[in-house]
């Protein structure tokens, strides 16, 4: 494989010095329907703003996270521009990924998020959330509705881009191409017999990946309007067999938070995990650390730990000993920003 660090990919994008150029950044949220679910989604749409317009807020701020400068409301500036497709991990948000799509957008880029049904906080269903292609038609719909509203002549629909977080990353991954087996992740979680955190909860849940429709979760569903994908920790290559690592177009990037001790297994895409980083050693990668998973995660307030420790929470909030989530997210932005060439 391709690696290279954070660093090099940050210093040969000239990150630091495009950012200090960048156009404040524009948001919106609206609800859109979604036909493939019957129900509305909420969209959000991170753009480059024109100059004093909109609102100043601090988006997506709560008890436990900071929230991102943004401009709610703000006229788009002037020019084309190219779009990135993003997607959140499984039981996040949009809001969640306002941090990289900030970033994306500082350096030129409208970035697109939904809210996925059924893999949402607060709108979650873990039995209907593994239909893993409802996602891609989730963004799918959300370009669209973007590319023939008020925004549609700022977007350049020749570059067009995906990246996601986690099951979000399996998302970018399969609009560039790449299939997976239900059968191949039973497998796994046969083999790791509780050692997954992922295949816990879905036993938790009562689901069962053999009874799921086999021929919808292999089936291709990539979009061939994108050019190019990054995924940062992707969930589900453990059940993706040479055959379907070979179907991934050449222009992806693969993220990976942490070193061997504190990778998350069931996003593990190295030899000590999925072994899919092998399967194609042409694709570029990078590994990020000191960091963990959830280090994609927004910022965390000094009392954020505390509060998800009374609420029994995951433990988001706690990184490795020597990280910098604000870096992390940094080296992030930076790598995807270098490979998208925004």
């Amino acid at each position: 494989m391709f690696r290279i660090t954070a660093l090099s990919i940050a210093i040969a994008a000239g990150f630091a010095v495009q950012a200090a150029k960048a156009d404040p950044v524009g948001v919106q949220n609206s609800m859109v329907f979604a036909e493939h679910h019957g129900r509305d989604m909420l969209m959000t749409v991170y753009y480059p703003a024109a100059e004093n317009s909109g609102q100043s807020i601090s988006f997506a701020e709560n008890p436990v996270f900071f929230g991102t400068p943004m401009f709610e409301n703000a006229a788009m500036a002037d020019g084309t521009h190219p779009v990135v497709l993003m997607s959140h991990g499984l039981g996040g948000r949009a809001a969640a990924m306002s941090w990289l799509a900030a970033g994306l957008v500082q350096e030129g880029a409208i970035v697109i998020g939904v809210d996925h049904p059924n893999s949402t906080f607060r709108d979650f269903d873990m039995l209907a959330g593994m239909d893993h292609w409802t996602r891609v038609q989730d963004l799918q719909v959300a370009l669209d509705t973007v590319a023939a509203g008020a925004f549609g002549d700022s977007v350049d629909m020749s570059r067009l881009y995906a990246t996601g977080f986690s099951f979000g990353g399996w998302t970018a991954l399969s609009m560039g191409g790449l299939r997976s087996s239900a059968d191949g992740y039973a497998l796994y979680c046969d083999k790791t017999a509780g050692g997954s955190t992922h295949c816990n909860d879905l036993q938790r849940a009562g689901v069962d990946l053999r009874a799921l429709d086999a021929e919808k979760w292999s089936a291709s569903y990539q979009d061939a309007r994108i050019s190019a994908v990054a995924a940062i920790d992707p969930a589900f290559t453990y059940g993706v067999t040479q055959e379907m690592a070979d179907e991934l177009i050449g222009e992806a990037l693969l993220i990976i938070l942490g070193e061997v001790e504190d990778r998350l297994q069931a996003t593990d895409v190295t030899s000590g995990g999925s072994g899919f980083e092998q399967k194609r050693p042409d694709l570029e990668s990078i590994v990020v650390a000191p960091a963990f998973h959830f280090s994609a995660l927004p910022l965390c307030k000094p009392e954020g730990e505390k509060i998800l420790e009374m609420e029994k929470d995951d433990a988001v909030c706690s990184d490795p000993e020597g990280a910098d989530r604000k870096k992390i997210h940094a080296d992030v932005i930076a790598a995807i920003a270098s490979h998208f060439d925004l």
